[in-house]
């Protein structure tokens, strides 16, 4: 038995050729290709989305999730972190959200991530962030591909937040482009170390992670990609993943907390690749991301948590694959439920 993560991650292959080529035999359907409503009827998804002061991204975001055209079976969750503007209101009054529950205080996006999947009843959580705004196949393209033991990564296109006269963002009606997401085309600088090697290139140049990588088939057993490893695939953004594994990883890693902003979703990605999921790309599944009305200050939150953040991820690395952790996920969760409000 591997004794750390990071072990376990060396010794675990992500080719997963024979789950696209039998969903391909099964249903006529290239693994890629945009898929018929009817298929994935028997599936239950569970949308878990956090929210923390983001009413500016909201309406278009719940208005796409009331707009999917799929027979699965489809409840939204909302958990919103304490928010201060009108996020909560939003979240009580849209028809397409099932469940949404209040945090007392800030605790962070895994925590609320969390929530949402201890209050989840599907086979599949798709992990959606609240400035999302998905095309309406995307939750038909997860449903027909779910399964136990897959990953599914979909990918996001940003864009900048410009309000119509009712003050609620300009979202195009096409589909993103896939290369706009960083996975998928990738433009390093050159000179300035890289955040999680601390690599430095010379020379800047475009890196093609997912086509280099052959769908991320070549980063199993902990291999990389320049700066880019198998779990840094998983962005939380846009991700579905079996419900039971997430539970018994024990999901988001509290020591995140509620200051900073990313790194959570890439020890989840790492536990669950130890728990033995494969990490499969939709090339369709996209959506379109908003950004904040100031973007740069978002950055420089980024920028100032990072470190500290990664430091922690290369700390839990290190430490034994979390397993049979659903009793400590749910005891976390209950906690924050209990001084929550109810709103929906």
């Amino acid at each position: 038995m591997p004794a750390t993560l990071n072990e376990a991650l060396a010794g675990t292959a992500n080719d997963h050729h024979h789950v696209t080529t039998a969903f391909t035999e099964r249903t006529g359907l290239d693994w890629h290709a945009l898929t018929p409503p009817h298929l994935g009827d028997r599936a239950r998804l569970s949308v878990v989305i956090p929210a923390c002061d983001t009413a500016y991204s909201l309406p278009p975001v719940l208005d796409a999730l009331a707009e999917q055209r799929t027979a699965a079976t489809v409840e939204v969750i909302a958990v919103d972190d304490a928010s201060t503007d009108a996020t909560t209101e939003l979240l009580a009054a849209h028809p397409r959200v099932d469940r949404a529950v209040r945090l007392h205080s800030r605790s962070g996006a895994g925590a609320a991530r969390n929530v949402g999947v201890h209050l989840a009843t599907g086979d599949t959580i798709v992990f959606l962030d609240a400035d999302m705004v998905v095309r309406d196949h995307v939750l038909a393209d997860i449903a027909a591909r779910a399964r136990h033991d897959t990953v599914l990564v979909g990918f996001r296109h940003n864009i900048p937040y410009l309000p119509d006269p009712d003050g609620y963002p300009v979202v195009p009606h096409s589909e993103p482009d896939l290369d706009a997401d960083h996975r998928v085309r990738w433009t390093p600088p050159a000179g300035v170390p890289m955040f999680y090697t601390g690599q430095v290139y010379p020379k800047a140049f475009v890196g093609r992670p997912l086509q280099d990588t052959r769908e991320f088939t070549d980063l199993g057993h902990g291999r990389t990609y320049h700066d880019w490893d198998l779990p840094r695939m998983v962005v939380t953004a846009l991700v579905a993943a079996p419900r039971h594994a997430v539970l018994d990883v024990g999901g988001f890693h509290p020591g995140f907390g509620a200051m900073g902003w990313g790194t959570e979703d890439t020890h989840l990605g790492a536990a669950l690749i130890s728990h033995g999921c494969l990490v499969i790309p939709l090339r369709q599944a996209r959506g379109w991301h908003i950004d904040p009305a100031d973007p740069a200050a978002a950055w420089r939150t980024k920028l100032t948590g990072a470190a500290p953040r990664i430091a922690l991820h290369r700390q839990l690395c290190e430490q034994p694959a979390p397993t049979g952790r659903a009793a400590d996920l749910a005891e976390r969760a209950d906690k924050l439920l209990r001084k929550a409000v109810i709103l929906r």
